[in-house]
């Protein structure tokens, strides 16, 4: 067969002879948004740069078998501790020209409306990834940022290594400010004794370790493991389809936890914390900022002054120098 002599075909027309081109008036958005803490933690607000709060610990418990009538001692006292993390600002910028949101686009009316809302997602995922991650908190200077310390550099005190010989540390707080942690030179692999270890170290201390947070890896591995549950009357009344971002549930012998597939916790590590002793300090809350007008274009901007707030890293836990 062949075409008949002169015929008239798409491919001798095309687009410079008049085609009209078939696009779909939608834009396919791969928007993978986390966040978890920022949407589930509790919101304070911030009124200085370096934000600050008191915690306090009971006493070991231990034999008490006094004297009958004995004279009182004066024991000695504790006083609470001071605490504070720097308050860390983040933005995104965008500029549009006035014709760009006047010409007419697939899948949107206006250009400056659709990156303004992509640009706050953003800003969010920004947020929530350093209120998870192990960055240091840092005063900042003329040329370098405000940092806020993130959960996996707070939670010192319940850190459990994969292998004795793992050498990761973790400072805490310590004069003000908040170090980053250090890594393991020696990995083991992620195990159920390990997350136990974990959740009852946080127990142990005082805390009620309900979520567990940590990323694809480590959730392949949970998801052999003999505690999660699979039946919704496993979990004791514990409502999984109210918590935002809850895949599973974990039972173990000191409660129920919500398992959280979290995209920004770090590879090596999983965090168990007890979500009541962290909250969000802001000054502004994510907003957008207009900039002043110079020319045929509009600036805006999205912002937010965050800080995470560890009310006592105590009541969590993390396993590290996983595999």
């Amino acid at each position: 067969m062949a075409v008949p002599s002169n015929a008239v075909t798409n491919l001798g027309i095309g687009t410079a002879g008049g085609l009209r081109e078939d696009l779909e008036d939608v834009i396919w958005d791969l928007f993978p948004e986390e966040t978890y803490c920022l949407t589930n933690l509790d919101k304070v607000t911030a009124k200085a740069t370096y934000h600050e709060w008191v915690k306090d610990d009971l006493a070991s418990a231990g034999a008490n078998i006094s004297i009958e009538g004995d004279d009182h001692s004066g024991a000695a006292y504790t006083a609470p501790t001071r605490l504070g993390n720097y308050v860390q600002t983040a933005r995104k910028d965008w500029t549009v020209s006035g014709l760009a949101n006047e010409t007419s686009k697939a899948g949107r009316k206006s250009e400056s409306a659709r990156i303004a809302m992509k640009r706050l997602r953003e800003l969010k995922n920004d947020i929530e990834y350093a209120l998870v991650r192990n960055q240091a908190s840092s005063a900042g200077g003329a040329g370098t940022g405000r940092a806020s310390a993130g959960m996996e550099s707070w939670i010192a005190t319940n850190e459990i290594l994969s292998t004795t010989s793992a050498g990761a540390t973790t400072v805490g707080f310590s004069s003000g400010v908040v170090a980053a942690p250090t890594d393991g030179t020696t990995t083991a692999a992620f195990s159920e004794t390990i997350l136990k270890n974990t959740l009852n170290a946080a127990w142990s201390a005082g805390g009620d370790a309900s979520t567990i947070m940590l990323e694809t890896t480590q959730k392949a591995v949970l998801d052999g493991f003999s505690g999660v549950a699979t039946k919704y009357n496993e979990v004791k009344g514990a409502q999984q389809a109210t918590l935002i971002g809850a895949l599973d549930v974990y039972v173990s012998d000191v409660g129920n936890h919500t398992v959280v597939l979290h995209r920004h916790v770090r590879a090596n590590v999983v965090l168990a914390i007890d979500p009541s002793f962290w909250s969000i300090a802001m000054i502004r809350r994510p907003q957008f900022i207009n900039i002043a007008k110079t020319g045929d274009s509009e600036k805006r901007l999205a912002l937010a002054d965050f800080t995470l707030v560890s009310r006592n890293e105590k009541a969590s836990a993390k396993a590290v120098a996983l595999t």
